[in-house]
């Protein structure tokens, strides 16, 4: 095992699901008469279709976790192209360390959650449960957002902001076409990071502001807040199709209440889904289950669906059912994006 290079161990690549080549629509129908996990999974991918089929409503897809390098991201990027999702919250790590790391053409790859971990460190490997990134690479990434800093106005940005900028770069330099930042930013979908820093572009930022100590740009999350609270004002309606929970799930939740204390009325999300292991009663699952945000004014609970399961194994079938179902052909693209173009 001493003996082992880099090369040996990063061999096998994570393969991204394609909801395009692969009909879940069956596998939909036949829980929908089972019990448990699976008839929670059916009634969420109904309310989903149920999102879309409302003219009225606008969804909005918050991920946390891994599941972008777990072999989802193909799954979110076909979501933006084919206008099942109007606005994006995710952690920082899911567009940054996995979705614009691919852009710059680099790999996720197979590994073990049994492996040695010391072992991995000194070949310069990071990995996440099973999946494994090659640090170089990483470092690589880190360094591009330096660059994409370095090249921008020196003033505050939100991380939608950051992150339309990104998808610019990517439009001239990337090497996967097909990432999620890019087709995004193609799309008009805006993408918040509310945790922007936690992530590789948090090392990317603190270079720039050392090589710039008198004059850089920074991060503003209350600009982040403001910004997506604005999304909620002009959509009026919305559902929410919600990967884990954490800050995303908070951050877009809080909208309602953000733009009441602004002093507007704007209903409550009225439709939600949401796909996690975590638990309510300790504290996890954020601390709350939708039913229980309803007590803040957060979200109705007439079309609200938790399905308790690791979101790898739901999200590619739930999206796929949708995706054949055809509901979005005619669906009128939003174009949040183009909100917060100066006039």
């Amino acid at each position: 095992m001493k003996n082992l290079k880099k090369k040996d161990v990063l061999k096998e690549t994570i393969k991204h699901f394609d909801i395009k080549k692969i009909d879940s629509t069956a596998i939909i129908n036949a829980m929908r008469d089972m019990s448990f996990t699976s008839r929670d999974t059916a009634n969420a991918a109904d309310i989903y279709k149920r999102m879309l089929e409302d003219k009225k409503c606008s969804v909005i897809l918050t991920i946390a976790g891994s599941t972008s390098a777990a072999g989802c991201m193909q799954v979110y990027v076909d979501m933006v192209k084919n206008n099942m999702v109007d606005a994006i919250v995710a952690t920082g790590a899911s567009i940054v360390d996995m979705d614009f790391f691919e852009a710059l053409g680099y790999k996720h790859y197979k590994g073990s959650q049994y492996a040695d971990d010391k072992l991995l460190r000194s070949l310069y490997i990071d990995r996440i449960y099973d999946t494994y990134i090659d640090e170089e690479e990483l470092q690589v990434c880190d360094n591009t957002i330096e660059k994409i800093a370095d090249s921008l106005e020196i003033r505050p940005y939100s991380s939608r902001e950051f992150i339309k900028e990104m998808g610019k770069y990517l439009t001239k330099h990337s090497t996967k076409k097909d990432s999620l930042i890019q087709v995004a930013y193609e799309n008009n979908v805006p993408i918040f990071c509310p945790a922007f820093v936690d992530s590789s572009a948090g090392f990317g930022l603190v270079k720039h502001q050392v090589s710039h100590p008198k004059k850089h740009l920074t991060i503003d999350s209350v600009a982040d807040f403001y910004e997506l609270t604005q999304v909620k004002m002009k959509a009026g309606e919305t559902g929410l199709i919600m990967i884990g929970g954490g800050v995303p799930k908070n951050f877009t939740q809080d909208t309602v209440i953000c733009a009441e204390v602004l002093g507007h009325d704007v209903p409550m999300h009225k439709y939600a889904v949401q796909i996690t292991v975590a638990d309510v009663r300790d504290g996890a699952c954020s601390s709350s289950t939708l039913r229980e945000a309803s007590s803040w004014g957060k979200v109705e609970t007439t079309y609200e669906q938790m399905v308790y399961a690791e979101a790898t194994t739901v999200i590619p079938l739930i999206a796929s059912y949708i995706y054949h179902s055809g509901v979005c052909k005619k669906r009128k693209a939003r174009e949040f994006s183009k909100i917060f173009e100066k006039k």
